[in-house]
């Protein structure tokens, strides 16, 4: 029997215990204990197992006060790699309080219920040491052990909130004589979120005071570790940290730790049997760049190969779209300007986007010019580093979209937003310019249309048969059938009213390889609805009023040839 593959699975112990495929990324801990950062920030995109390593360093670090239980902790780690490090690393097994904290359930509609679900993560906490502080209160003052008391049982007020961790350690440090490890996960949810939903300055100014009150002068923290997608200016919510260490995907450190190298996807795939699909897995799910690493999204090979070990001919998915909010990428194109668009295609087209580097912006900087933007994206994982270059005493990437996953996510996104935009025109003087055979009229108003939009031309004819379809789709009085995906030998498109009497209209579409193409591939698009006798199907329905277009596109351009039915 195959291991279990762990779709989802972030515990540790549970990952161990349960016989789930695990890939080895214990010797990040070695790494961790031998830089010796105070307080370490992680950026990473999401899903790429920064939760499930913060779970292993809650269970290789934390003193659970039961000498039995860190025993069993201790097994977990037994055949992993951190165990051949020596003692110098091992000896820190089980010798800490840990105070681990996730803010990924702080995405809410208002800061009010932001602030809860942070409370309440915070209380469970307290409550899962509450044994530690009962054993011992009587070494705490009461004032401390009343208040530990009220956040466990959630009924602080906001002011012991905002100096809860501090708290947590002192106390720890009190009964057990031991500084505190705080392991703090999603830690820019609740900042990314507030942006977007308007309440921004008042989770910057909570999350800022939560943070200094554990980070800046608490002499009870032994390290703390940080993740998160962005990385947030310490003006923002880490003011006066000077011992943070920001770990970005720019970074040589700990660049193998966080995602699946390719020699650990080809071991995955060699135990499963899949070896023969590797190119897909490559094409899809690599092109990441760490430091100077090469690193594949861990959450989609995980998903992709659950489907291979089913099936080994099943088809590549954009699993990684779904997992998380796209707001970002949304907000791109809904702003995108006419050089943005412009450069939304040289990304979709295979080109590279040169961009300065930001190492400290806001959420409210996104918008201030468009270098920032294009960083949220790169730290995101929506592009990566094709290289680096210094000019200027400033970093410059050569950016590109990583893969044909994330390249799906910027289409669908595109595509969805060209529907929105396009059901608030008015077309009436397009199907009128149909109604009266005025290629010309027609070829105007949708090369208006194009020249506004965001094209992507390596699925060209797919692309502009969707946005022709979306745009004749507007029209009340007629039916769009749309050919394209049944593969039948019919024409792209059939327009035609609901009464037979009326009007009925045959679409044949053309993607050109140039400019000078154009009028040629119009001219043969019309006549391969003669050449194959595409109104013989409307024929046969009893339309009797047929007219037929051959149309051709280039990038922002189209032609458009009429012709009768015969």
């Amino acid at each position: 029997m195959k291991k279990a593959l762990p779709v989802g699975v972030e515990n540790f112990e549970d990952m161990i215990k349960s016989e789930y495929y695990y890939v080895d990324k214990t010797m990040f801990i070695k790494e961790l204990l031998d830089l010796k950062g105070k307080v370490n920030l992680f950026t990473r995109p999401r899903r790429f197992g920064k939760t499930l390593n913060l779970s292993m360093l809650r269970y290789f670090f934390e003193d659970t006060g039961d000498p039995w239980k860190n025993e069993c902790r201790k097994e977990l780690f037994q055949d992993l790699k951190i165990i051949n490090a020596g003692e110098r690393y091992t000896s820190h097994m089980g010798m800490y309080p840990v105070l681990n904290l996730t803010l990924k359930s702080a995405k809410q509609e208002n800061f009010e219920k932001a602030y809860y679900t942070m409370q309440m993560g915070i209380g469970i906490e307290f409550e899962r040491h509450r044994s530690v502080i009962e054993t011992g209160k009587e070494l705490l003052s009461p004032k401390d052990y009343e208040r530990y008391v009220r956040i466990a049982e959630e009924k602080a007020d906001e002011k012991e909130v905002r100096s809860s961790l501090q708290l947590f350690c002192r106390c720890m440090h009190r009964i057990t004589g031991k500084n505190t490890v705080i392991l703090i996960d999603e830690y820019d949810v609740p900042l990314e979120n507030a942006y977007f939903r308007g309440f921004y300055e008042e989770m910057v100014d909570f999350t800022r005071s939560l943070f200094e009150s554990a980070l800046k002068t608490n002499d009870y923290l032994q390290f703390a570790v940080i993740t998160g997608c962005l990385r947030i200016s310490k003006e923002s919510i880490f003011t006066g940290l000077n011992h943070l260490k920001i770990i970005s995907i720019l970074d040589q450190r700990y660049s193998e730790h966080f995602g699946f190298t390719e020699a650990e996807v080809r071991q995955i795939m060699a135990y499963y049997g899949v070896e023969s699909r590797f190119p897909v897995m490559k094409e899809w799910y690599d092109g990441y760049t760490f430091g100077d690493t090469a690193v594949y999204n861990p959450w989609s090979v995980i998903n992709f190969m659950y489907d291979l070990y089913a099936n080994l001919n099943s088809f590549p998915r954009p699993y990684w779209v779904n997992t998380s909010s796209n707001d970002i990428i949304k907000d791109l194109i809904a702003r995108a300007d006419r050089e943005t668009k412009g450069q939304i295609e040289t990304l979709l087209s295979g080109g590279t986007l040169d961009v300065q580097v930001h190492e400290e912006v806001t959420y409210g900087d996104m918008h201030g010019n468009g270098e920032n933007l294009w960083n949220f994206l790169y730290f995101t994982g929506y592009l990566t580093k094709e290289s680096e270059y210094f000019k200027e005493a400033s970093i410059f990437l050569r950016a590109r979209i990583p893969n044909v996953e994330v390249k799906t996510i910027y289409q669908s996104t595109i595509l969805n937003w060209m529907k929105a935009a396009i059901k608030k025109e008015d077309f009436h003087d397009l199907y009128r310019a149909m109604e009266e055979g005025d290629a010309r009229r027609m070829t105007d108003i949708i090369n208006g249309q194009l020249f506004q939009t965001i094209s992507f031309y390596d699925s060209a004819e797919n692309f502009y048969h969707g946005f022709l379809t979306g745009i004749l789709s507007q029209s009340e009085d007629y039916l769009v059938k749309s050919n394209r995906e049944s593969g039948n030998g019919r024409s792209d498109i059939i327009v035609k009213s609901p009464s037979l009497r009326g009007r009925s209209f045959i679409l044949e579409l053309k993607a050109s390889d140039s400019i000078d193409d154009l009028e040629r591939d119009a001219k043969k698009a019309l006549q391969q609805i003669y050449d194959k006798k595409y109104m013989g199907e409307l024929r046969t329905e009893g339309y009797r009023k047929i007219d037929c277009y051959g149309i051709s596109f280039f990038r922002k351009d189209c032609e458009i040839r009429f012709g009768k039915g015969q």
